[in-house]
């Protein structure tokens, strides 16, 4: 059964210290968002829906700031910031959906970013980066540690470090995009029973797992990871953390994590209904589905859990399915 979280009473990361964000939390996030953020639509996919025989929709973050869900996050942990802070700048690692939203967020409050970022990113992606006047420093994927790297560059620069999912302020902000799905459901007079979302480090997941919980406690949450970089779904298995042994190789870069960190697995582990793994091919077919039948682009990696669901990982039900298009980046 999964584990009521309030203010009063919230899962502590013992090594970490960093501690799961409370229901006033996502609230403040909600606040600070209101206005900044794009609030994406929920639009029904009808063709998905006569298959499924049920109401399916698409919570369309291919539409948000930068083209993808990081923005939400990043503002909400930037903003949380003090005058102080941000005067020092700030630091993040990514494969270029978190360097964009770090990178705009900054933007938003007129400090520095530096964004480690891995020499085989897509080229749109860096190009994205530094148009919003971040610096991009680049490392390789294979030998390299980005969160090494990242680190000693904020310990130099004075600078706050973000991180692209461990941390309860992105979380919180990620978290918007379930808020923003149980009140559009709702709006519609239909039960919401299911959130399909693709699962990198597990932050925009761990998130939606916390608003749901919030706002339609009975619905469920499915995750969507690429094939090969399993490591979500094998963790959840064996009760710890497993991490990937491969670094990179899948054309769902944005989902190309090492492992889940021990805030976004404490979330995750209770409250997660079913793991899907996606091979690229079946990606990239619902990327050309998305477009065709939407009429969004949307990037393999954010395109995932749409993969997920026409390879049939939601069970069968009578509530309402969302799944999240969380990125059109390339």
């Amino acid at each position: 059964m999964p584990v009521t979280v309030s203010d009063a009473e919230r899962m502590v990361d013992w090594k970490t210290r960093k501690v799961a964000p409370g229901p006033s939390d996502l609230a403040a996030a909600a606040r600070r968002l209101r206005g900044v953020a794009v609030r994406t639509p929920l639009a029904p996919a009808a063709s998905l829906s006569r298959e499924m025989g049920r109401p399916v929709f698409v919570k369309a973050e291919v539409l948000q700031r930068t083209g993808s869900f990081k923005f939400r996050g990043a503002y909400n942990r930037i903003a949380a910031l003090t005058d102080e802070e941000r005067a020092r700048g700030v630091v993040a690692f990514s494969s270029g959906n978190h360097a964009q939203g770090v990178a705009a967020a900054a933007a938003q409050f007129g400090c520095s970013a530096a964004i480690v970022m891995p020499s085989d990113a897509p080229i749109g992606k860096i190009a994205g980066t530094r148009s919003f006047g971040a610096e991009v420093v680049f490392y390789d994927r294979e030998h390299e540690s980005r969160e090494t790297i990242a680190a000693e560059l904020a310990e130099t620069r004075g600078a706050v470090l973000i991180p692209s999912f461990d941390d309860p302020h992105v979380i919180a902000g990620q978290a918007t995009v379930g808020l923003e799905i149980a009140e559009d459901v709702a709006a519609r007079g239909l039960v919401l029973d299911a959130v399909v979302t693709p699962v990198g480090g597990g932050g925009l997941a761990s998130g939606i797992a916390l608003a749901l919980e919030v706002a339609v406690p009975a619905a469920r949450l499915y995750g969507a990871e690429p094939e090969g970089f399993d490591d979500a779904a094998r963790s959840f298995t064996a009760g710890r953390i497993v991490g990937n042994t491969r670094k990179s190789g899948s054309v769902q870069d944005a989902l190309l994590t090492p492992e889940l960190s021990d805030l976004t697995f404490g979330i995750l582990k209770s409250r997660i209904s079913g793991m899907g793994q996606v091979p690229d091919g079946a990606a990239e077919a619902a990327v050309r589905y998305a477009a065709r039948e939407f009429k969004l682009v949307a990037e393999p990696g954010g395109a995932a859990g749409l993969a997920a669901v026409l390879a049939g990982i939601v069970p069968e039900g009578a509530g309402a399915v969302a799944i999240v298009l969380s990125g059109g980046n390339s």
